[in-house]
């Protein structure tokens, strides 16, 4: 075992005890509440972290990917959502294929999606389970509340599409400030979702599963009656943007990009981590709380200002405190974009490296047969 400061920068890292301690606080909140949590594992897109939140209690995953699908049904993981529809027919013969293992679900808005998948899922003589998604606030996805009555008799018309409930993801509560807006953008969310319930009820349509999922909203999901799965995903990391959003504080940041101080030049420190460690992400959909590219972790007087690929660029009012070779750890706006730029997190308890962390469910990472 060594020293984290002993590593090479930039190095990606993962305290240990605040991942494992997420974990076990959300899945807590999640018993307590008689709620499912299926997180979503775009965040980590580890294998081995699943298997953290598998073992805690997790009853299944939200996935961003079928890359991620296929990981985990291979490691044995028998309850799966997909976030998103898809249409093309080589993704939809790696659904079929996935299908016939394991419980998966298919998530559609759109009547194109219904004709697609019951013609698709007909000629292999298959049924698919599906999960309507409703459109809650955000504006991308989902039917809308008032339709969702009339679009699940329509799926009900295909007798080999199994509507099993609704979804939905409240991503406008990233566009907030401060928690006391997430909470209005929250309870605005969660009262879309019970008048889609209604409205297909009163069709005689009995919903299995009333699903939804956000990290900043979490606490509020969890407690809300007519949710029975919450799907959050950021809360095994959490980052910079949920400290802006009230979610979480310093100490519960289990992810962070250790870098050198390269150079100085008056008030600014020069970095030897840019966008291909952090991204040039200030939120998926317009923190409006951010002005900087990370939170220099115990120094929250610092600004990074501006990021070339490789090099970043901090400003501070006393630039004399830092010399050149100096480390520093640095919380990422959006852990889950700056997880998914390396292959693997290195592992550390109390500042001793521990383990490896394998990044295997990163993008594209099924190779095509040439």
């Amino acid at each position: 075992m060594f020293r984290i400061e002993d590593l090479e920068t930039p190095s990606f890292l993962l305290d240990l005890t605040v991942l494992e301690k997420n974990i076990k606080d959300y899945q807590k909140a999640c018993d307590d509440h008689q709620k499912q949590l299926w997180p979503m594992t775009k965040t980590h897109k580890s294998t081995q972290i699943a298997m953290l939140q598998s073992k805690a209690g997790a009853k299944g995953f939200l996935v961003g990917t079928i890359d991620e699908a296929e990981i985990l049904a291979d490691s044995g993981i028998s309850n799966i959502m997909l976030a998103y529809p898809y249409t093309d027919m080589q993704n939809l013969d790696r659904i079929a294929i996935i299908s016939e293992r394991i419980n998966l679900y298919c998530a559609i808005d759109h009547l194109d999606h219904i004709a697609i998948y019951s013609d698709f899922f007909r000629k292999r003589n298959q049924t698919c389970n599906i999960i309507i998604i409703i459109d809650s606030g955000l504006g991308r996805f989902g039917v809308s509340p008032e339709e969702a009555g009339k679009f699940a008799l329509d799926v009900e018309k295909q007798d080999n599409l199994i509507l099993h409930g609704i979804a939905t993801h409240s991503g406008q509560v990233y566009g907030c400030s401060n928690k006391e807006e997430v909470n209005r953008q929250g309870q605005s969310g969660l009262d879309k979702m019970k008048l889609a319930k209604q409205n297909i009820e009163k069709t005689g349509i009995q919903l299995s599963l009333i699903a939804c999922g956000t990290t900043p909203a979490f606490n509020m999901e969890v407690k809300h009656k007519d949710i029975d799965i919450v799907r959050p995903g950021n809360y095994v990391f959490h980052d910079n943007i949920q400290i802006i959003l009230g979610s979480a504080e310093e100490k519960d940041c289990a992810f962070t990009v250790q870098c050198t101080i390269i150079s100085k030049h008056g008030n600014h420190l020069l970095i030897n981590c840019g966008s291909k460690c952090f991204g040039l992400d200030k939120g998926a959909h317009g923190v409006s709380g951010l002005d900087t590219y990370g939170l220099v972790k115990g120094h929250p007087e610092l600004k990074i200002v501006s990021l070339s690929e490789e090099v970043g660029k901090i400003f501070s009012e006393d630039p004399d405190r830092f010399g050149i070779g100096d480390k520093l750890q640095i919380i990422p706006n959006h852990s889950c974009s700056s997880a998914s730029m390396t292959s693997y997190l290195t592992g550390h308890r109390r500042g001793m490296v521990e383990q490896i962390i394998e990044i295997d469910m990163r993008p594209n990472s099924k190779k095509p047969i040439i």
